[in-house]
């Protein structure tokens, strides 16, 4: 499935296409979550060691979900619902340095709703159908193609100082099958993920139209840019705190960066254009800083972290 933001007159309409999912994307060494595997697992005990650290969890409609000693991030898997869910990156606002992850997936099935702040953290962050912190798709004549949830995934490092894993993403654009292959990495110490992705279309390497999301809330958040270091960012309000969202791409290939508002919920972004080489390939990276944990507490800040991040 596939998830459209058109912009006509700037509107942007959500389209949802066809439910079909395609198939044969799977590498022999990936994971495929279906049912049976998520039956077949059991929730590891929560661990509260200080690690970079991810996991699929089929528990919870096969989200996968990762995690340093500053953030956690997770992304929606095939066993969400099709309506109001897509591939968007999500943010667990965390303030102690050990792993949650499991231990709020596990809270999540006793009943201890990880959406209250229980003194760890929590997860007020709405992503929906938006992009989320960082989501990308392809950008076809005004409109976003992204893909609703990733169809395999290989976890290649966890536990010590970096995470490391791969998720494979296949939808329909009016360019054709495009493939993801995206390599994200995080590491202790940093607000911030990073991407290494591998695009094909038709199952041929292409340089494809891409664009990076910073969702705004519909439009609560206040934007800011500096093309000279490949910015985007937003600062907002949340719960009475503040949180700064945003993403970075090297300056040499931003085509263009631009905000874009809309009155339809979860569609307002500040997106960053930028294209994937010859190859196929693009590197970027995206985060989140919380003022809760008491390290960048203002947007002036978050975006000199940003603009001077190494």
């Amino acid at each position: 499935m596939t998830t459209r933001f058109v912009k006509p007159m700037n509107s942007l309409l959500v389209l949802l296409a066809s439910s079909i999912l395609l198939n044969g994307c799977t590498g022999a060494s990936d994971t495929q979550p279906t049912s049976k595997t998520a039956t077949a697992q059991s929730t590891p005990a929560a661990n509260t060691q200080v690690m970079a650290y991810g996991r699929f969890f089929p528990e919870r409609n096969d989200d996968f979900a990762w995690e340093n000693d500053k953030v956690a991030f997770r992304v929606y898997g095939p066993a969400a619902p099709l309506k109001g869910h897509s591939s968007g990156v999500d943010a667990w606002l965390k303030r102690v340095d050990y792993s949650i992850i499991d231990k709020w997936y596990q809270g999540h099935l006793d009943g201890i709703s990880y959406h209250v702040d229980h003194g760890e953290g929590y997860d007020p962050y709405h992503t929906g159908i938006s992009r989320g912190v960082g989501g990308s798709a392809v950008w076809v004549d005004g409109t976003a193609y992204a893909p609703h949830s990733y169809k395999s995934y290989k976890v290649l490092k966890s536990g010590g100082d970096e995470v490391v894993f791969n998720l494979v993403y296949e939808w329909y654009t009016p360019l054709g099958i495009v493939k993801e292959s995206k390599m994200v990495s995080l590491a202790l110490g940093s607000q911030l993920y990073t991407v290494n992705s591998e695009y094909t279309l038709d199952d041929k390497p292409a340089a494809l139209p891409i664009a990076i999301g910073i969702a705004t809330h519909d439009e609560k958040a206040e934007t800011f840019s500096n093309p000279e270091t490949g910015r985007i960012s937003a600062w907002e309000n949340i719960d009475g705190q503040g949180l700064g969202t945003g993403a970075l791409v090297e300056p040499s290939i931003v085509k263009e960066i631009k905000h874009i508002a809309s009155d339809i919920k979860d569609e307002s972004h500040i997106w960053i254009f930028t294209e994937s080489d010859a190859q196929g390939k693009l590197s970027y990276k995206a985060g989140f800083a919380w003022q809760t944990a008491a390290e960048i507490t203002t947007a002036d800040a978050w975006n000199s972290y940003l603009d001077t991040y190494q």
